[in-house]
């Protein structure tokens, strides 16, 4: 069973990081025809655009895309939780909208770790580290405002790194079910 389990939890967390990184890409005007981009474009439109022709966009966000994500976050822990014997109910709602704000946080540390671990090693021009610098700068920048550079060395991916863990541990200690999400 628990080989199941970790499969479906890997299944659903990629599926959701793809929809997460649709909507991402598209907040961020982030390049379309680069490599990475159709990909995520390519593998997310069976789910995303039937729903695009009901649910239009607003404010240059795919609310599509938002709500196909969120029903995925709800599934995952709705199956996982029927797995183990556990029924939720109404609750449900609330640990998936809480599912799929975690996994963006998540989806946006590894993407720093990878850009981060892509500056020692890719010299150059790179159009997936063009992309992952697009995605991430919104949420560096502030940081990058307030620290300075030191000599070559970009120290706000750092207190970016210090500031999610920190929000993890206070959310875990005060929202239920947000630490086994």
């Amino acid at each position: 069973m628990e080989a199941i389990i970790y499969l479906l939890r890997f299944a659903f967390d990629a599926l959701l990081m793809i929809l997460i990184m649709r909507v991402w890409l598209q907040w961020v005007k982030a390049d379309f025809y680069n490599p990475l981009s159709q990909f995520i474009v390519k593998v997310s439109n069976p789910l995303v655009v039937p729903l695009r022709r009901i649910i239009p966009g607003l404010g240059g966000f795919d609310l599509a895309t938002i709500l196909v994500a969120y029903i995925v976050a709800t599934l995952k822990f709705v199956t996982l939780a029927a797995l183990s014997g556990e029924s939720l109910g109404v609750l449900a709602f609330y640990i998936g909208l809480l599912v799929l704000l975690k996994q963006a946080g998540f989806l946006l540390f590894i993407l720093m770790i990878i850009m981060a671990i892509m500056s020692w090693v890719v010299k150059g021009y790179n159009a997936t580290a063009m992309v992952l610098s697009q995605l991430t700068d919104p949420f560096l920048r502030p940081l990058r405002k307030i620290i300075p550079n030191m000599g070559g060395l970009d120290l706000s991916m750092l207190v970016a790194f210090l500031a999610m863990n920190v929000i993890n541990i206070l959310l875990a200690s005060s929202l239920p079910y947000w630490g086994a999400l």
